[in-house]
């Protein structure tokens, strides 16, 4: 348990864009790419309004989900048996109990920010209070043979439609992503599908979060001080709040997504891609004192007590490349832009946050 200090000032929100009008091709959206591009390399988060995908949509989700974590963790600390769990495919299909993800070391990251924007994780990090379901997405009909590349699906027996339903929220995540990454692309003023022909046949994961607030206490860490080793990462808005990103200028700030819309967050890949122009965002996630109170009132309500995130995880091709545009591969860069297939750079990332 992590003392709680919760004293800040959040003067800056992540920019919203509707792409509505970009999806309708009406008129020209060429400002509205320039806002995509720039919200990336400035707060490396963007949310969007995506006429594709309702509020019902996320609701359905997050309920599904949050009927799904109670059960399994009250067989797991029944000490019964969790059929769901695949640790010899490195957490990465199935579910993750907490206490197993740990955040990599980021001590010279974090001893950069200024006392009203430090991290409250702390360095080294703890083992995250959160539980997590993988389910891989398919974006073209074409799933690759080799199960290196990206392990078979477990759907549970026990939860109807479950796969219908991350299906469906997984295919709507992944056509936000690919659209942000081409107006990303617009905006930068390179080919329009020099992010998307990469993330082609990608091994995408849907991969929902859970913690329990009703077992844990203000000032837990539900998801250590961290970037994501993926290309964009987009979520739909949970029921508590706790999420907390920083700016490239150093700065931290509180993340409220409006009712309706999603969030994208850059990852380690786009960082690869773009040289550094779009850094991977470092984020963390917080049981609040402000989560606690949402708690209580959903307890009194009768409603879930779990804090559920509606995650995809979008990536890059495995066979491709990852190295600096053209645009972007100026000299003296530092050597962790030095080319690395995809694939291999994933494997990096599992190993370094213990995952494999």
């Amino acid at each position: 348990m992590f003392t709680t200090r919760f004293v800040y000032r959040f003067a800056k929100s992540v920019p919203v864009v509707d792409v509505t009008a970009f999806l309708t091709k009406k008129g020209d959206t060429s400002a509205q790419c320039a806002q995509v591009a720039e919200a990336l390399h400035n707060y490396g988060a963007i949310c969007i309004k995506d006429p594709r995908v309702n509020d019902r949509h996320n609701v359905d989700f997050l309920d599904m989900m949050e009927k799904y974590f109670e059960s399994r963790a009250a067989k797991f600390y029944n000490n019964e048996q969790v059929e769901d769990i695949f640790p010899n495919y490195a957490y990465q299909v199935g579910a993750t109990p907490e206490f197993v993800e740990k955040a990599r070391t980021h001590k010279n990251v974090v001893k950069q920010y200024t006392k009203e924007n430090e991290a409250l994780t702390p360095q080294p990090a703890p083992y995250d209070a959160k539980w997590r379901f993988f389910w891989p997405i398919d974006d073209s009909g074409k799933r690759p043979k080799d199960e290196d590349f990206q392990p078979p699906r477990f759907r549970p027996k026990d939860v109807p439609q479950f796969g219908e339903r991350m299906e469906q929220w997984g295919k709507m995540m992944i056509n936000g992503c690919l659209t942000v990454a081409e107006m990303a692309a617009i905006g930068m003023s390179i080919p329009a599908d020099s992010f998307t022909s990469r993330m082609q046949n990608g091994p995408h994961l849907l991969a929902p979060t859970g913690s329990d607030l009703d077992r844990h206490k203000p000032g837990t860490i539900f998801a250590g001080f961290h970037y994501d080793l993926n290309f964009l990462t987009i979520h739909g808005k949970s029921r508590y709040p706790g999420l907390y990103v920083w700016l490239r200028n150093g700065e931290r700030i509180s993340v409220a997504v409006p009712e309706g819309h999603l969030l994208l967050q850059a990852g380690a890949q786009f960082d690869l891609l773009t040289g550094g122009y779009v850094t991977c965002g470092y984020h963390e996630v917080i049981y609040t004192e402000e989560a606690k109170k949402k708690y209580e009132e959903n307890k009194k309500a009768g409603k879930s007590t779990w804090r559920v995130s509606s995650t995809l995880f979008s990536h890059i091709n495995s066979d491709v490349t990852l190295q600096p545009l053209d645009k972007f591969a100026k000299t003296g860069l530092s050597p962790k832009y030095k080319p690395i297939k995809a694939f291999d750079q994933v494997q990096q990332e599992l190993e370094a946050i213990k995952l494999k």
